[in-house]
């Protein structure tokens, strides 16, 4: 793996091996993953989890390394309660996407390989893109992955920031759908988490029940 110098052979890499999508409607947020790891082209294990949580109305939405993945998980986990028992409280959504950022960004010549998707409910949804660098970027919607071109179609297509909850999970759900039916490093199943003002609900969604 080319670390300095050849900032392309590197993302090609890192962005290898999987499909997340995230949308934002006015009623919460939607984070959906598929659930294939894959080692080159062998199958490496078709029941990972992609989607994770940080509290009830705060998840993720994983791609990269499964190691630097674990430590930045912890990380985010303990900048929000680390916060929360201090006397500034909570850190909002857009705190722990901006501290992330810091850590990535402060690491980018040897980077953490990730592809991380922030998402969720505080005062209102709100939905972050962050990649190895500590680049990040707020998004109405977005898909990351070797399967995001065809994921990236469905959402450009059909999305209305007017949908409810509901039709965004439906269009997270066959966003990712579309991305297994094209690219082999993405497949088994999609993982759908509806975050909203009470908290979240998930979701899985299966081509075929044999895994």
């Amino acid at each position: 793996m080319v670390i300095m110098g050849n900032k392309l052979q590197l993302e090609n890499k890192i962005l290898k091996g999987t499909t997340t999508v995230g949308i934002k409607v006015n009623d919460g947020v939607v984070l959906a993953a598929d659930r294939r790891a894959s080692a080159g082209f062998f199958v490496a294990n078709k029941m990972v989890r992609k989607v994770l949580y940080i509290t009830d109305k705060i998840g993720i939405t994983t791609a990269g390394s499964v190691a630097d993945l674990q430590f930045i998980y912890d990380v985010l986990k303990n900048i929000y309660h680390y916060n929360s028992i201090t006397k500034y409280g909570p850190i909002s959504i857009k705190g722990i996407a901006t501290r992330l950022a810091n850590v990535l960004s402060a690491t980018k010549y040897f980077p953490y390989i990730v592809q991380i998707l922030i998402g969720g409910y505080d005062d209102q949804p709100r939905l972050f893109n962050l990649d190895y660098l500590g680049d990040i970027t707020e998004e109405n919607y977005v898909a990351t992955g070797s399967g995001s071109p065809v994921a990236m179609g469905v959402l450009e297509d059909e999305y209305n920031p007017k949908m409810t909850l509901d039709e965004a999970a439906d269009l997270a759900k066959r966003a990712v759908f579309s991305a297994i039916k094209r690219d082999s490093f993405t497949g088994t199943g999609v993982i759908v988490a509806k975050i909203h003002s009470k908290g979240h609900e998930e979701l899985e969604f299966y081509l075929n029940k044999k895994v």
